[in-house]
């Protein structure tokens, strides 16, 4: 009870996207949910000691990643509690927390998390654009049927208009042979009653782009929409920086990549609802310095 009358309604946003996206950085909380950097770094310390969150650093050959925040004791059991959960012991706890410092995969999480915060970031410098929903792999391919297994899915909103999308974010590690072999289950998901949503692919750089679609005229996507962007720092996934494949060279905005999601059903979880905002708990709450 102590504890709780120090926290705040942010605090409890960190809790939830903390546990939904398992690790997240302090520039990417900065971007978020804070003014200022340093004012970021000051909570996070407070809320580590009073044992809400935890992180951790992780070395690698030639320096190392950043701190990187991830669930605590406290701010898991208070999530499960909001949904009605058991709270998981502290074994599991710390064994979630050890997967997440463990993983190959750790550079490839957090440039999944940083397209997402990029857009968050834009909405809160834009009025009117937001992402109204952000989920994990984990919640997607459940949300989904389990058929795909994108790095994320979001819904972003211009104005009067919608985009639904799967993120695939490549790093330039698979071939690009499989990379067009992952359409096949989107296809098979819109065919089967899935929403129409773009395949969105983030590339690392130009001349893999242009190899990519060189692939994808060949290939039958049969309505699937397919984009490409390079990712590069500063720049907004939210911006004309898509290339929809099929559809001239011409960059379009996210916007611009507008869908519909259809009716809900087994494969369909519909459109967003107000607790799918990433940061539904802070809405109507004032920017805290």
């Amino acid at each position: 009870m102590t504890i709780s009358r120090r926290l705040q309604v942010r605090d409890y946003t960190i809790a939830q996207l903390l546990d939904e996206h398992t690790a997240l950085t302090t520039d990417q909380l900065t971007a978020m949910l804070f003014a200022h950097r340093t004012t970021c770094r000051h909570r996070l310390h407070t809320l580590r000691t009073l044992g809400f969150i935890d992180r951790f650093v992780r070395h690698r050959p030639g320096g190392r990643y950043p701190v990187c925040w991830v669930a605590g004791f406290l701010s898991a059991r208070y999530v499960a509690l909001a949904r009605g959960e058991a709270p998981p012991s502290a074994r599991a706890l710390r064994d979630r927390q050890d997967r997440a410092y463990t993983s190959p995969y750790l550079d490839h999480l957090l440039g999944v998390n940083d397209f997402f915060v990029s857009l968050l970031a834009h909405a809160r410098r834009q009025p009117g654009p937001d992402l109204i929903r952000w989920w994990s792999e984990r919640t997607t391919a459940s949300a989904f049927g389990r058929r795909i297994h994108p790095d994320g899915h979001g819904i972003w909103t211009d104005g009067t208009t919608e985009t639904g999308f799967f993120l695939e974010l490549d790093r330039g590690t698979e071939s690009l042979t499989r990379l067009v072999d992952k359409l096949a289950a989107y296809r098979r998901l819109r065919a089967d009653g899935g929403p129409g949503y773009p395949v969105l692919f983030a590339l690392p750089n130009q001349a893999r782009e242009q190899h990519l679609h060189a692939k994808l005229a060949d290939q039958l996507l049969a309505g699937l929409p397919v984009a490409t962007c390079v990712t590069r720092p500063g720049v907004s996934p939210a911006g004309r920086v898509w290339w929809l494949a099929g559809n001239g060279p011409r960059r379009r905005s996210l916007a611009e990549l507008a869908t519909e999601d259809g009716p809900a059903g087994p494969l369909n979880p519909g459109p967003a609802m107000p607790d799918h905002h990433p940061l539904a708990l802070m809405t109507g709450v004032p920017l805290l310095p």
